[in-house]
């Protein structure tokens, strides 16, 4: 079963450690989305690759043995706001790391506009001044469902709060 101290690594690093083009699309992700480092973009990566791997295993059954499976995949996903409303499993097969990176909480702070880059959002999250429905989260990589993305704000007695918003001392 496993020691229960020591957690199975979520991610899968590349096969080839060298290549090029792989390289600089790595540099790219990690830059435009403002991660910590190369494993964060590893993880976003392994993730659409077990959903695609998932997808592909049920497009090989027959029909009415998929049919039910196929519907709870597609709810998770379109759940977790990596693909739109009526999804289909061809979607599911161009799934992509950048589908997972614009779930997390960093890039959703950025593209509400409560930080002014993502590298700042990035540290108002983990400095606690973000929460999803008034609960603090200080993980940039909390993955925020399609249901709760409307919830993400500055906390109410946060500091930045009147920073940020502009709001004056009462």
């Amino acid at each position: 079963m496993g020691d229960p101290r020591k957690p199975r690594k979520k991610w899968e690093g590349p096969g080839h450690p060298w290549k090029k083009e792989r390289l600089e699309q790595e540099l790219r992700l990690v830059g435009k989305y403002g991660l910590r480092n190369k494993k964060e973009l590893w993880i976003a990566t392994t993730m659409a690759r077990k959903l695609r791997h998932r997808a592909r295993a049920l497009l090989a059954l027959p029909e009415d043995a998929r049919k039910e499976e196929e519907q709870t995949l597609l709810r998770k996903i379109v759940e977790q706001g990596f693909l739109p409303e009526g999804a289909t499993l061809d979607d599911v097969l161009s799934l992509t790391a950048e589908n997972i990176l614009e779930r997390r909480l960093q890039t959703i702070v950025y593209r509400k506009g409560l930080a002014r880059s993502i590298y700042e959002a990035r540290q108002l999250i983990v400095h606690g001044h973000i929460g999803i429905a008034g609960r603090r989260v200080t993980s940039p990589g909390y993955l925020v469902p399609r249901d709760e993305e409307p919830l993400v704000d500055l906390l109410p007695n946060s500091p930045m709060r009147k920073i940020i918003l502009g709001e004056q001392k009462a």
